[in-house]
């Protein structure tokens, strides 16, 4: 087995598929004879799959034509063994005597063709892609495959979709937009399916993705009941969903999903602690429990405090006399048009992105583009060419004009990396050079362009801690950490009162000119906010579209809000885990306790309150009453 290389990824997968070849009897020369069926086979055949074919022709493929763009490039789709359905692109890459083996009816198993991607798929059941030498038989190494499974919601595989090429250009980014078509697939025939008479319920780790396809899926009835769920859902939630009840798998709850207007995000947390976001789309045959949202409020999310709005929220706009989230605003503001990074900390729904926003309004660079990256919206095998851009025929699949990259469409503005810890580590060595060399070199291009960008990124995840365990660069780290800035939770700001009244205000419509009552505002000043700003912009949303033209009333609030507060444990384990308590008294240690803990960490107020166990605004409190702030 000499003649295959062990550098893959696929490397153990193609040797088990190598040994399967010797025990089918075929050896590297022997020549596969393609086993075709007659028209009324092939028509049967087309016509038991007619779903699978209709949805991803007419729903899938519309949406990745850049694909097709690439002309040595064909795409297949075949049923559960390996017998192809339908062709698209072109064949032209094909030598004459192997144009038989792509043509519909045609089989691809292992048994036949060797080791391949598209039976080397169904062997194992998961996504892989065959290097040229990769092919057992050496009929098949003119080309590279890649492959993914497609499932139906038993997870049942019911076909394949594969793109081959004989490019010789890398292919992460081909077997990456292999793997969001087959997800593609299998969420457009969950909606087919369930969409009529079930609640959908699309989540994601952040309220920007929830359109991508790698949001989590589930089918529920009024009852609660899941009946259908895609593979994604059960890695974010972390267990099983199908089969199951939605308030098995989430904390928020079935009756409070029933009553959450269509289509307006909404924070949900699943039983395993998860902070999520989420949407609900009704039964199309269904009457509607309640008015759906109306299309003059504003988008949910940080994005309804943005520029989105006819007048961008300044700095003055975000703060209104919190001394933590004041102090982050003046030591941004002071170094932005230096040439230092910005590295922002906070919990997930804090509102990083606004400020980023607030700070390039007010900046020298405000007439050039704010471009924001998602890190962690994007699949891994596709980062690198949307942030860096790649030139034609750099990748399979890549469009015809080439790209230039979001760091190119930032040049004199300002890049905003959000979740930058879920930056793969190759696209972090490749951010380092541009950092460090000022300029940007193209997937498939030996060509170097200047950029001139201001570098602002933002986590929730400790990077320290990943760069000790090997998941973040130590030096990509001290590059984009040049001023830390951490921002407050919702909980433990000291304007939250004013917050409230304001986005209140903001969110509003033209009919909904009553302000935000008090007693409202004391219930929103004794709740926990676990999804913080954003958990709070979609509450007022909801209680908006239920108030319609009248004030806000306690009923008006969604269930799982309410919960939080009648159940006080519920409340501390939504907000378990940020080191602190709810509780801003004194914290009890004799000021001289207190000094030392506080100069042993050199001034550091969030360690300080850490080893407390107290809230930032409690030491701020402390340092005042002694005289040191």
């Amino acid at each position: 087995m000499n003649d295959l290389s062990r550098h893959s990824e696929f490397s153990a997968a193609i040797a088990a598929s190598w040994d399967r070849c010797r025990s089918f009897g075929l050896s590297h020369s022997t020549r596969p004879t393609p086993l075709h069926l007659d028209n009324s086979a092939r028509d049967q055949l087309r016509e038991q799959n007619r779903l699978l074919v209709e949805t991803t022709e007419c729903e899938v493929l519309p949406y990745y034509e850049n694909i097709l763009s690439n002309t040595k490039c064909m795409i297949l789709l075949t049923d559960n063994q390996g017998r192809i359905l339908d062709n698209w692109g072109d064949r032209r890459f094909i030598e004459a005597e192997r144009k038989a083996f792509f043509r519909e009816g045609t089989s691809w198993q292992e048994k036949i063709n060797g080791t391949n991607a598209i039976g080397t798929t169904i062997a194992c059941g998961h996504a892989i892609q065959v290097q040229r030498n990769e092919h057992y038989l050496k009929a098949n190494r003119f080309m590279i495959g890649s492959a993914a499974p497609i499932f139906d919601v038993s997870q049942n595989l019911i076909g394949v979709l594969n793109v081959s090429s004989d490019t010789y250009m890398p292919q992460a980014h081909t077997l990456g937009m292999v793997r969001l078509m087959s997800q593609s697939v299998e969420n457009r025939l969950m909606i087919r399916r369930f969409g009529q008479t079930c609640y959908l319920l699309t989540f994601n780790t952040n309220s920007d993705n929830l359109d991508s396809q790698w949001s989590g899926l589930i089918a529920f009835d009024e009852t609660g009941q899941v009946v259908a769920a895609n593979r994604r859902a059960q890695q974010l939630l972390e267990m099983p969903a199908r089969g199951g009840t939605v308030n098995a798998v989430l904390e928020n709850g079935h009756e409070a999903l029933l009553q959450q207007p269509e289509l307006v995000t909404l924070p949900i947390r699943s039983v395993s602690k998860r902070s999520l976001f989420g949407q609900v789309r009704r039964p199309s045959s269904a009457q509607p429990h309640i008015p759906v949202a109306r299309p003059t409020l504003p988008p949910s999310g940080p994005e309804a405090l943005s520029g989105e709005e006819p007048a961008p929220l300044s700095l003055n706009d975000i703060e209104f006399g919190d001394p933590v989230m004041n102090r982050c605003i003046r030591q941004a503001s002071r170094v932005m048009d230096r040439e230092i990074p910005i590295l922002i900390h906070g919990e997930t729904g804090v509102g990083k992105e606004v400020l980023v926003k607030a700070l390039h309004q007010s900046s020298r660079r405000q007439a050039f583009p704010m471009v924001a990256v998602n890190c962690a919206a994007i699949p891994a095998e596709l980062v690198e060419s949307e942030l860096f851009g790649y030139e034609k025929g750099a990748f399979t699949g890549a469009s015809s004009s080439g790209a230039i990259g979001l760091i190119r469409k930032a040049h004199q503005g300002v890049l905003f990396l959000d979740e930058i810890g879920e930056m793969p580590l190759s696209a972090q060595a490749r951010l380092l050079r541009v950092l460090q060399e000022r300029e940007v070199t193209p997937l498939g291009s030996t060509e170097c362009y200047p950029v001139d960008i201001r570098l602002i990124s933002a986590t929730n995840q400790p990077l320290k801690q990943q760069v000790s365990d090997g998941l973040f660069r130590a030096d990509l780290y001290y590059r984009v950490s040049g001023l830390n800035i951490e921002l407050p939770p919702l909980r433990h700001r000291a304007d939250r009162r004013e917050l409230f009244r304001r986005l209140h205000a903001r969110l509003c419509a033209a009919d909904q000119r009553h302000p935000l009552p008090e007693p409202i505002v004391d219930v929103f000043d004794r709740h926990p906010w676990p999804g913080n700003i954003r958990q709070l912009i979609t509450v007022i949303q909801v209680a908006l579209a239920m108030a319609d033209t009248s004030p806000v009333e306690m009923w008006h609030l969604p269930d799982d809000f309410i919960q939080d507060l009648a159940d006080p444990g519920r409340a501390d384990a939504l907000t378990a885990g940020d080191g602190v308590r709810q509780s801003d008294d004194d914290a009890g240690d004799p000021a001289d306790t207190f000094l030392t803990i506080y100069n042993g960490y050199q001034g550091n107020v969030s360690r300080t309150a850490r080893h407390l166990g107290v809230s930032r605004n409690t030491v701020y409190k402390r340092l005042r009453e002694i005289g040191i702030r």
